[in-house]
């Protein structure tokens, strides 16, 4: 599988999707992994540190563009539809807030 994991763009949010230990488990598992450059720096992971492991330093379009994309926080109002629509599924935390 492909799997995709965006830098979170949400205000003061620093974690991201995926550690290097769990990249290397999906690579070795035969999944290719494509991570948003700079998207492990607020959590201490260098974009080295992950493609040491065997992910890809990609592009923010590029790491929306796979078949599932991987996140800590659900994609924020002003995010572009069209981001989603190629993937074909997103693991997140969607927080659901009655307005």
């Amino acid at each position: 599988m492909e799997i995709g994991v965006p830098k979170e763009t949400k205000d003061r949010e620093f974690r991201v999707g995926l550690m290097p230990s769990v990249v290397r488990t999906l690579v070795e598992r035969g999944h290719n992994v494509a991570i948003e450059s700079n998207a492990g720096l607020g959590s201490g992971f260098s974009d080295a540190d992950y493609q040491q492991v065997g992910a890809k330093t990609v592009n923010a379009d590029t790491a929306w563009a796979q078949q599932m994309v991987v996140k800590v926080k659900e994609p924020l109002q002003n995010m572009a539809i069209s981001s989603l629509a190629s993937c074909y599924l997103l693991i997140c935390i969607w927080r659901l807030i009655a307005s």
